[in-house]
């Protein structure tokens, strides 16, 4: 077993290898030492915590956030072209969940295997059951909501029409929708991915303490199941809103609603926009998940508050009722007048006390939290045997002497026995 120093990086905080470190000063003696006690097994937590680091230095802009802001910037830069070529504006509501989800899995995975060396096996086997869990809802719900936007894009055959008012604005063009819209999306995009890219790119250990009441055995379990059925009732309102909301508008076109009423029919009765809701309990599971596994930090809950303030202030509702006024203003004064009464009615975003009497919340609530039976009884069959089975593989090679060690490290140190 090995014990191995501690050290300043380069950026701030301090950095250490090894489940006990040992604090040696560096001046020419040797990065680490020999534990003279006897050997101990490691646990499975040993590769989270090669390299820690406190997450309110400067570290974190340099592995995790300016990262992020230079993908996602880049990724904007290609759907700004795809955009102009085109003249639909939407072409960034395409970008909004498929860049997130690639951040996601290019943190946890492909930064790993292309620039670090780490083989895909290993990779994989490192990431430990929660993180698992958040790359799972992060890939749901980004593939559920770019399919909803994909699929009504193509069945438009043009720009969204609150797009198309936008451009009609007095002084609005492509030369400076590439400053206004596309890369402000970029940094609110790599804020929200906190989350859900932090935990892979500025790993943090147990040594680390952390605001938050550390969770052990079954206080632990609950609140991952917490994260789930919170995760499972956001996206069964999602579903539903889309769902409901796609039969109003062919009912509507068959003459069985009429044209100048709103839907408020199911969890369109809860609230006004029940599909940024759902968005807002899926990504405040993910700050939960992360607890559950003690790897929360205060910097994580970043995300959801940023998704917060854009649904709310930036775009979502504020946008899309804006342009529904303007435009049923001019087109069905009728619609307008329904439109008035249902913002007199009914919340914006969070349902008020009487939506407790509704029998769509307890629907909502029931989906979610039935979904997590199921769920741990799926995860714990599959998920967790085949964390086991990654990680005893990668015991297997350190032990047979391979550089798997090293590699997980990065380092350039042999850390054979420090897995024996």
């Amino acid at each position: 077993m090995l014990h191995l120093a501690e050290t300043t990086n380069p950026w701030g905080g301090h950095s250490w290898v090894g489940d006990s470190p040992s604090a040696i000063p560096l001046d020419n003696r040797p990065f680490y030492e020999p534990a003279t006690g006897p050997e101990t097994t490691t646990s499975r937590g040993v590769c989270n915590k090669l390299f820690h680091s406190s997450l309110f230095d400067v570290g974190i802009l340099r592995d995790t956030l300016l990262p992020s802001i230079t993908f996602h910037s880049g990724l904007s830069l290609i759907a700004y072209g795809a955009g102009r070529l085109t003249d639909r504006l939407e072409t960034k509501d395409w970008l909004w969940p498929a860049g997130q989800v690639l951040n996601a899995w290019w943190s946890a995975l492909g930064k790993r295997v292309i620039c670090d060396g780490i083989p895909l096996y290993c990779s994989w086997a490192i990431i430990d059951r929660p993180q698992r869990l958040l790359l799972a809802g992060v890939t749901l719900w980004g593939s559920r909501l770019f399919w909803r936007i994909a699929s009504r894009s193509v069945k438009r055959g043009g720009d969204d029409p609150r797009y198309e008012a936008t451009k009609k604005q007095h002084g609005w063009s492509w030369n400076k929708a590439l400053f206004t819209t596309y890369l402000p999306e970029a940094l609110f995009q790599s804020l929200i991915t906190l989350p859900f890219t932090a935990p892979f790119r500025h790993l943090v250990g147990s040594d680390v303490p952390g605001p938050f009441a550390t969770l052990s055995g079954g206080y632990a379990a609950v609140v991952e199941a917490v994260a789930v059925g919170l995760f499972s009732m956001g996206f069964a309102l999602e579903v539903l809103a889309d769902w409901q909301l796609d039969t109003f508008k062919e009912k509507e076109k068959s003459g069985q609603e009429s044209p100048s009423a709103m839907c408020r029919e199911g969890v369109w009765s809860i609230v006004r926009h029940p599909n940024y809701l759902g968005d807002m309990l899926v990504h405040l599971s993910f700050p939960l998940l992360l607890w559950s596994s003690n790897s929360l930090q205060p910097i994580h809950l970043l995300g959801p508050l940023t998704n917060y303030i854009f649904l709310r202030y930036v775009s979502g509702d504020k946008e899309n009722e804006h342009s529904q006024a303007r435009r049923y203003s001019t087109e069905n004064v009728n619609k307008k007048i329904d439109f008035d009464k249902y913002r007199r009615e009914e919340n914006a975003f969070w349902p008020d006390k009487c939506q407790v009497s509704n029998k769509w919340t307890w629907i909502v609530v029931g989906a979610g939290w039935k979904a997590v039976g199921m769920g741990l009884v799926a995860m714990e069959i599959g998920l967790s045997i085949g964390s086991e089975l990654g990680f005893n593989e990668v015991m297997v090679l350190a032990k047979e002497g391979q550089d798997v060690a090293k590699l997980l490290a990065g380092s350039g140190l042999d850390l054979t026995d420090f897995f024996t």
